[in-house]
């Protein structure tokens, strides 16, 4: 009888890892499917018709300061260049005075180059928050018309393939330049520095 009861505590034991194997198969069978979709954040601001609209603008206000830039630069060269040539022919009073002009206009120059670089980089950082804030309703929209339970982010440089069909990109740009057309106002410009 001892040995009886111990035989079937021993096939208890022995069978209750088989009993989990079970249940976890019987979890796996009855769990719900989750269907995912993609989306390129990046792609969806730029390609929006507001978002190529507010990139043009930035761009416009890029090719202005690269002009400006441009102009400033070429003074610092004249001013570099007359320095040079006319070392030998100057007093000393006016050779430092000619340095410390150059020297002046470097650092407006620099000075110049690090602020407008921070004006553009407001400038397109604002861009995205504002259409990526606009953009979060769409994207559940889309989600839902297209029976998604999740929407993740697509990054070309961190994903290596996407099936085509899990991608709702295209989908959100055109669902958002229904929303939001391009004639909608503009960005205002970035805050001047008092």
């Amino acid at each position: 009888m001892k040995n009886r009861i111990l035989l079937v505590a021993l096939v208890a034991v022995l069978a209750s890892p088989l009993a989990g194997i079970a249940q976890t198969a019987e979890i796996a069978v009855h769990a719900p499917t989750v269907k995912i979709g993609w989306m390129n954040v990046d792609q969806a601001v730029m390609e929006s018709d507001e978002g190529v609209r507010i990139f043009n603008d930035i761009q416009r206000f890029v090719d202005t300061k690269q002009g400006e830039r441009d102009a400033m630069m070429k003074e610092v060269e004249d001013l570099r260049t007359r320095l040079e040539v006319q070392a030998g022919r100057l007093t000393d009073e006016a050779l430092m005075d000619l340095e410390e002009t150059t020297i002046a206009r470097e650092v407006t120059l620099q000075r110049f180059v690090e602020d407008t670089q921070r004006d553009i980089d407001i400038r397109r950082q604002r861009m995205f928050n504002t259409i990526t804030s606009k953009m979060g309703p769409i994207i559940e929209r889309v989600a839902i018309d297209k029976g998604f339970d999740a929407i993740q982010i697509f990054d070309p440089q961190r994903d290596a393939w996407v099936n085509p069909a899990l991608n709702v990109t295209e989908d959100v740009i055109k669902a958002y330049n229904q929303a939001y057309p391009a004639g909608a106002p503009i960005l205002p410009p970035a805050a001047k520095k008092p």
